[in-house]
């Protein structure tokens, strides 16, 4: 179920990585241009389709973190043991190769400003909430949008720095980490305390993050109040579908 109209959904089409920038030892982050391409909604993924001599093919899905007044799509890939869709980009990708894609696809993981909402990622579950929080800079709607992202360390949580300078609660459960204040936040998962300030006045959450993960922010949300049936999960599982 949907709010107004359908979402967009894009056919099968090809994109040309246009950037690729290596982020640590596991994320790389890929720009493409595609072909044909159909303009995304916040939240919406896309799916990457390798293609061998042989015939044999691999694919899997990723958010978008672009907005979607972006010209180029943008895509952040963790790459995970034993994967062989995210070890080939992370390893091999480089400018100028030319991937099967298929996108945007998905409706009810959507925000694009029609409701106030929270959002809690951790991990690369952050990336479809980056892609939220460019669209509410674009059009001025900051306001109805409260971000919560979790990670193990600085180093390795996407796009902390532009999650920081967006204001949104970032919470590590690795490392200690200076707040705005000066004081450190303790290394652990968000409290109740922390999350609830956000889900105060939200009309919708949004939930992003491993199996584990979603279950635990979920249950978070609930305890702040949230209704079940306002929260959206999304989730994926080891190898990262």
């Amino acid at each position: 179920m949907t709010d107004g109209p359908a979402a967009p959904v894009g056919r099968w089409t090809v994109g040309t990585l246009a950037e690729v920038d290596r982020l640590g030892d596991r994320l790389v982050r890929l720009r493409l241009e595609v072909e044909d391409r159909v303009d995304h909604w916040p939240g919406q993924h896309y799916v990457i389709r390798l293609r061998a001599e042989d015939g044999y093919t691999a694919s899997r899905s990723y958010s978008v973190a672009s907005d979607p007044g972006d010209p180029l799509l943008e895509l952040m890939v963790e790459c995970l043991p034993g994967g062989e869709v995210s070890a080939f980009l992370y390893d091999e990708a480089r400018v100028g190769d030319r991937f099967e894609l298929r996108g945007p696809i998905g409706g009810w993981f959507t925000w694009h400003g029609e409701a106030t909402a929270v959002c809690i990622g951790g991990g690369t579950g952050v990336v479809p909430l980056v892609a939220m929080l460019r669209h509410a800079r674009r059009h001025g709607l900051t306001d109805r949008l409260r971000v919560c992202a979790v990670g193990r360390t600085l180093d390795t949580l996407p796009y902390v720095r532009e999650l920081l300078d967006a204001g949104a609660f970032v919470a590590l459960t690795r490392e200690n980490l200076a707040t705005p204040l000066g004081v450190a936040r303790v290394a652990a998962p968000p409290y109740l305390d922390e999350v609830a300030p956000l889900v105060e006045g939200a009309e919708r959450a949004y939930v992003c993050g491993s199996v584990g993960f979603a279950s635990y922010a979920v249950r978070l949300l609930q305890e702040a109040g949230m209704l079940t049936r306002s929260i959206r999960v999304e989730q994926f599982g080891a190898t990262g579908q």
